[in-house]
């Protein structure tokens, strides 16, 4: 994506947010957000933040110290996983309960904004408490444990036990995340392979494939219904006649004339020779005679086998040669219609058997001797984003590993064969592979798209809290599909920007400031 594009894209969220006014609510009760420079909103010394995640929502909440009697105003960005969006209708429930007391809960009905609830609470029990944000919608119900709060007695003790908190980071508010393509993903323990990553194509098996030629220039007539593009075939069908175009003044007429003629001789000559042959036994007529009509005969029976030989090379009575599938499969190309002319050697049909294909890798040079034995293969294909395994023993096996580097490609050729290929694959498709190279262990990763390289140096952007991002460099490891393995920088647990890194990049400098303010 063009640097500028996203500089402007990102001002323009900024401006967005920053036009945003306060929520009556918070204007209210005197406890919302003050801007203050540089840092958009800001609950004072008093202000809390805290974020956590279900399998459905990421809860974002901002609010200030609660006392007993006061009004207090939450904001809740919520969001809804796994498509990172703002949360646009729902109940939210802001439940105090825990410490031997009774259980309060204060609601709010719909979002002021899309993604963001406004509930006011009010307690009237001060003491520890257990802080819950129960979300309803029509789709899903969820509740978010925050863990325990402080409800004061009064506002002098409350800000008299605020800790200044370093807020820090790099700010990107959830307005702005909400309208890019943005997520966030847990740095988690999973089963990683080494691997290297080499392009390729899909393929059929050489014994699979078959590409047919037309044996000469002439006409296609169909054998019947003339095929269609995903026809299954059998080795050995007639998928139409060639009528093949005839030189000089002959044609198909004169040719079939002549092998009638050719049989009428043939005919006249046996009945002669068997003639000859009764006479010369009753002594009638000469051996002579004989052998001349026997002589005759043979020269009729190979004039009539040679116009029929001449005859068959242009189909003889069915209109032409033959075209027959040599090998059993599919129809995944027809370049003819019938009644089409053929020129020699053009493609008739293409015949795939679709049941195993072949993944045809090439491997960079500098990789080449890595490749000692590898355990399988993983691929991705455009339009597709699902990634497709060949596991060795299961459901492939390794063709070969080329002996030799292309000297144009600089790359070595490795050929796995699997079974069963999911339907939206294609012969012929460009892939985005790697060639595995040992068993699977356990080691910390994140996905590939959270890792940007800065000046040679693997950078992810970890989460400190739902709008609030901090720049740490790593050092990786194996890369094993869309993950890659994190030797050092992360623990399990942690949460890093998976997809829209370059924009928080973005937010940290001074050209595309976009990360600091907005208004609830």
């Amino acid at each position: 994506m063009n640097k500028t594009l996203i500089a402007l894209l990102c001002a323009t969220l900024f401006a967005t947010a920053c036009n945003q006014g306060p929520s009556p609510q918070a204007a209210h009760d005197g406890h919302g957000h003050a801007e203050a420079a540089g840092h958009g909103h800001d609950h004072g010394p008093s202000g809390e933040k805290r974020t956590h995640f279900t399998d459905k929502t990421e809860l974002f909440v901002e609010f200030p110290r609660l006392v007993v009697g006061e009004k207090s105003a939450f904001a809740a960005h919520l969001t809804t996983l796994p498509n990172f969006r703002a949360l646009e209708a729902g109940k939210v429930t802001v439940i105090l309960s825990g410490g031997n007391l009774s259980e309060e809960q204060f609601s709010v009905d719909s979002p002021s904004q899309a993604g963001i609830f406004r509930p006011v609470a009010t307690p009237k029990q001060a003491g520890q408490r257990e802080l819950m944000i129960e979300v309803v919608t029509k789709d899903f119900s969820v509740r978010h444990a925050l863990g325990q709060v402080t409800v004061f007695t009064d506002r002098k003790t409350a800000d008299a036990s605020a800790v200044e908190e370093d807020e820090g980071g790099i700010g990107f508010t959830k307005e702005q995340q909400w309208k890019v393509d943005f997520a966030t993903a847990e740095v988690v323990k999973r089963p990683l392979r080494a691997a290297i990553s080499a392009s390729g194509t899909l393929g059929a098996r050489p014994d699979g494939e078959a590409l047919i030629t037309a044996t000469a220039a002439g006409q296609i007539k169909p054998a019947g219904n003339f095929p269609v593009l995903g026809q299954a075939v059998k080795k050995g069908d007639v998928l139409a006649y060639l009528a093949p175009r005839l030189g000089g003044d002959t044609d198909m007429v004169s040719l079939q004339s002549e092998a009638r003629r050719a049989k009428v001789e043939l005919d006249l000559a046996t009945r002669e020779a068997a003639r000859m042959e009764s006479l010369y036994k009753d002594e009638a007529v000469p051996e002579k005679r004989l052998l001349t009509a026997r002589g005759a005969e043979e020269s009729a029976k190979a004039h009539f086998e040679a116009t029929q030989a001449r005859l068959g090379q242009y189909g003889g009575g069915a209109g032409g040669v033959p075209v027959r599938a040599p090998v059993t499969g599919t129809l995944v190309d027809i370049r003819i219609a019938p009644g089409g002319f053929a020129q020699e050697g053009s493609t008739l049909f293409h015949i795939a058997n679709r049941s195993v294909l072949w993944l045809q890798l090439r491997v960079p040079e500098v990789d080449a001797a890595r490749l000692k034995s590898p355990v399988g293969a993983s691929f991705q294909v455009d339009g597709v984003d699902e990634r497709f395994e060949v596991v060795q023993g299961k459901n492939g096996r390794l063709i070969a590993v080329g002996g030799a580097i292309d000297p144009s490609t600089r790359t070595v050729p490795v050929v796995y064969e699997f079974q069963q290929p999911d339907e939206r694959l294609r012969i012929g498709m460009a892939v985005k592979g790697q060639v595995l190279l040992e068993a699977a262990k356990e080691a910390v990763a994140v996905p590939t798209g959270a890792i940007l390289d800065e000046g040679g140096i693997p950078t992810v952007f970890v989460m400190k809290h739902g709008e609030a991002f901090e720049r740490r460099a790593i050092r990786i490891g194996a890369r094993d599909g869309d993950w890659v393995e994190v030797v050092d920088g992360l623990q399990p647990g942690e949460r890093v920007v998976s997809r829209g890194a370059y924009l928080v990049k973005l937010a940290a400098t001074k050209t595309g400031e976009i990360g600091h303010g907005h208004a609830h």
